[in-house]
């Protein structure tokens, strides 16, 4: 498993980086819960290898027992800092000394993540070299997600770059009239050099308010290239949250 998938000589080089802290305060040591069998870092390494466009998987960590689980599976791991307050800090670190071009930071709690949309968030860095940062966003189509702070939404521009991202309900419909809203998948892709500057940056101050890292970027004047995708990502906070990931993960 711990393989580098063959390149052309002009391909960008794309690392996939998986923030796994040990500490989490409503599932503590969640990378490590058991699916099937398998720690939940584990499915989603392993689902991380099946996209087309990933040169290579990484785990970040900050602790020796996930990275022995991940080395025991066959995985590549690094130890991170335990100071890191934030999986972008935790990344940087990772990648600073690697020789990459694209850098992919995918959430270590979404087992069922889709091959196919980490490939939908890489291609836009690849096919236009003025994007920085890409993420994905989904169609809510209940109105308990559109209400729930913990679902994060987005709203676009006609270039499909985000206006911005909120807990609470955006766009407002005042008139109930018909319009999408767009769930905020927190998968992100950057360009090394634009995550080597980010992590230099102070938090914002909207970014403190709604408790919402990427919002950094937009303070700053960095536009978010937001993709548009059918399939859903689920998310893994909390034990009721495992016990459906158990029931939705076929064996």
């Amino acid at each position: 498993m711990k393989r580098q998938k063959a390149k052309s000589k002009n391909s960008p080089v794309v690392i996939g980086v998986i923030p796994a802290r040990y500490g989490s305060t409503r599932l503590p040591a969640k990378a490590l819960a058991l699916i099937h069998g398998k720690p939940m870092i584990q499915h989603v390494y392993e689902r991380c290898l099946k996209a087309k466009l990933l040169s290579e998987v990484l785990v970040a960590t900050d602790d020796r027992r996930i990275f022995d689980a991940v080395i025991n599976f066959g995985g590549n791991a690094a130890m991170t800092s335990k100071s890191h307050t934030s999986g972008t800090d935790r990344i940087g670190e990772a990648v600073r000394n690697i020789k990459c071009d694209i850098v992919v930071n995918i959430q270590g709690d979404e087992p069922m993540i889709a091959p196919g949309n980490i490939d939908k968030a890489i291609k836009p860095l690849i096919s236009d070299k003025s994007i920085n940062v890409s993420s994905l966003c989904y169609k809510i189509s209940h109105y308990k997600e559109i209400n729930n702070p913990n679902v994060v939404k987005v709203v676009m521009d006609s270039n499909s770059n985000a206006l911005y991202f909120s807990r609470s309900v955006i766009p407002f419909n005042r008139d109930n009239s018909s319009t999408d809203h767009n769930k905020h998948i927190g998968l992100y892709v950057y360009r090394k050099d634009y995550l080597m500057k980010l992590i230099k940056m102070k938090p914002s101050r909207l970014e403190l308010t709604e408790k919402l890292e990427q919002l950094r970027i937009l303070e700053s004047g960095e536009n978010i290239r937001i993709i548009k995708t059918n399939t859903d990502s689920h998310s893994v906070d909390t034990l009721n949250d495992l016990k459906k990931i158990r029931r939705l993960i076929k064996l």
